[in-house]
């Protein structure tokens, strides 16, 4: 038999108090609960000094919420540091976290450390490594829901740390392939050495070109062509004469495309700047892209609703979701730079059928009273309580329709006259709000939804600004999602905003190479 100062919980107990308990080897768990077969700590804590060791505010309130009873055995200390060295395939370093778990002069301070490890991994996976909207000015997205103090105590008394730490993840199908795609970059990352491939002129396919080797060697990386043949000198030396070697076409030109899909460009084969760009992306530079997109998807709540609108800022579309299912999914024009859409979580509360727009001060005194009194008058743009109102009709730059939005940014999804930019693939040029591809069939689909079909299209019919309260609101997600899972493939886009950049600094990943794309200003008056 052996003695061990257990200290139990304030309801048995004054505050502070501990008492001596006798128990055998095979007794029960950690702090006198049995949990599945994890043995007691196998040392003697004293209270205060356990108190004095804890320093972190997380760690103090679970040691309250437990009567400062001890939590820790050698086999649960092994468990959690098996745990975070699981910590890659999330794209999140240990080393600070085992740190933590291993250090430590005293019983009492190995304690708290542990404690104080696990409550920090698991913050880590449950909420991300940063605070998003501490980095950015504006973020409002729903986030998780999850007591990591509660879901510690029940893991230990369970003995089952390593499980509970791996649920707090994202576990759905997009986190699990970002995850699998950032740990294939990451093993080729210190064998992926290549010369970024110089900017030049336009590569038309079936013309020549002295960069196309470079090319090659660089579809060959991102697995876009087969590898080099055995035999090859190397991958950036084809084993072909010069003058084919700079040839462009054929299977070459065919895995331009597919990456220009991969990459939000225009699949037409030719190699301008932005694929270029595209190109010089090797493998560390794609898996932390990767590793930024895996840490925004654990800022997201792990149960979303179930109905909901999900528009994607950084690959500009839209999804729909009904009753867990996709109902619609739609092209959406945002944000130019310098304008950019905010991530926001905001519902969509009625459809205002041929709304009025009135101007942003913004916009009004920069960018419309300059082109004088004969252009507002064209654009159907009067004068009302000393602000410029466009009126409704054909030429409003909010179309037909307005999907209203509750938040303090002013930002909805709208309509738009402007039908032709929903052919480019590159569509940041609004001034922040978020025009709908096909926005009165999307409409029509959210009213036919809620059984306002009727109302919405006598609305719409009389030409006049009328609105339609949804009976239930419809949550919208605006996300900056820069990679994907895209028909079963994770696909990259550009980074406008330079979130990228931002959110990768903030992680510790450095800088990476530009991937903002050309974007030209668009002379659009609308929101």
């Amino acid at each position: 038999m052996r003695r061990l100062l257990v200290c139990v919980s304030l309801a048995a107990l004054v505050v502070g108090g501990c008492q001596v308990k006798t128990q055998g080897n095979g007794g029960g768990g950690s702090g006198g609960a049995g949990n599945g077969g994890s043995t007691a700590p196998a040392v003697q804590l004293d209270i205060n000094k356990l108190q004095a060791a804890v320093s972190d505010p997380a760690s103090k309130r679970f040691y309250e919420a437990r009567g400062w009873a001890a939590a820790w055995d050698d086999k649960q200390a092994k468990a959690l540091e098996a745990a975070i060295a699981d910590a890659p395939r999330h794209a999140i370093n240990p080393a600070s976290f085992l740190k933590d778990a291993r250090a430590g002069a005293s019983p009492e301070e190995r304690e708290a450390n542990r404690t104080k490890a696990a409550l920090n991994y698991a913050h880590a996976l449950a909420f991300g490594m940063v605070q998003p909207d501490k980095l950015f000015d504006v973020y409002t997205v729903p986030k998780p829901r999850i007591d990591l103090n509660a879901g510690l105590s029940e893991a230990l008394q369970a003995g089952a740390v390593p499980k509970w730490l791996a649920s707090l993840a994202p576990s759905d199908p997009e986190y699990q392939a970002l995850s699998a795609e950032y740990l294939r970059y990451m093993a080729r990352a210190p064998h992926d050495h290549p010369t970024p491939i110089a900017p030049g002129g336009k590569i038309d396919p079936g013309h020549k070109d002295s960069r196309i080797p470079q090319i090659v060697a660089a579809l060959r990386t991102g697995g876009y062509l087969p590898a080099a043949p055995a035999g090859q000198a190397s991958a950036q030396q084809p084993a072909q004469s010069a003058a084919a070697s700079t040839a462009y076409g054929g299977e070459i030109a065919g895995a331009v495309r597919k990456l220009q899909a991969d990459y939000g460009i225009k699949p037409d084969g030719v190699i301008g700047v932005s694929t270029i760009e595209a190109l010089n992306n090797g493998a560390a530079e794609r898996a932390r892209i990767l590793a930024v997109n895996l840490e925004r998807r654990r800022w997201l709540d792990r149960a979303p609703p179930q109905t909901r609108i999900d528009v994607n800022t950084a690959a500009t579309f839209l999804r729909y979701w009904r009753d867990g299912q996709l109902a619609h999914q739609a092209r959406v024009v945002v944000g130019q730079p310098g304008w950019e859409t905010p991530e926001l979580g905001s519902p969509i509360t009625r459809l205002v059928a041929n709304p009025d727009w009135t101007v942003p001060e913004s916009i009004e005194q920069k960018e419309l009273r300059p082109k004088g009194a004969a252009y507002l008058k064209a654009q159907h743009i009067v004068e009302k309580n000393g602000r410029l109102v466009q009126e409704p009709g054909p030429t409003n730059s909010l179309g037909q329709v307005k999907f209203d939005m509750l938040n303090d940014q002013s930002i909805y999804l709208h309509d738009t006259p402007a039908k032709a930019l929903f052919a480019s693939e590159e569509r940041h040029s609004s001034h922040g709000c978020i025009r709908v591809q096909d926005a009165i069939g999307f409409a029509r689909l959210i009213a036919n939804d809620q059984g306002l079909l009727d109302p919405f299209n006598k609305a719409l019919a009389t030409g006049k600004e009328g609105d339609v309260s949804l009976k239930t609101r419809i949550p919208v997600r605006l996300m900056y999602h820069s990679a994907y899972l895209d028909g079963g493939r994770i696909v990259f886009r550009p980074d406008p905003y330079g979130l990228d950049d931002k959110l990768a600094a903030a992680l510790g990943l450095g800088n990476g190479a530009i991937r903002h794309h050309v974007v030209k200003k668009v002379d659009d008056i609308g929101p």
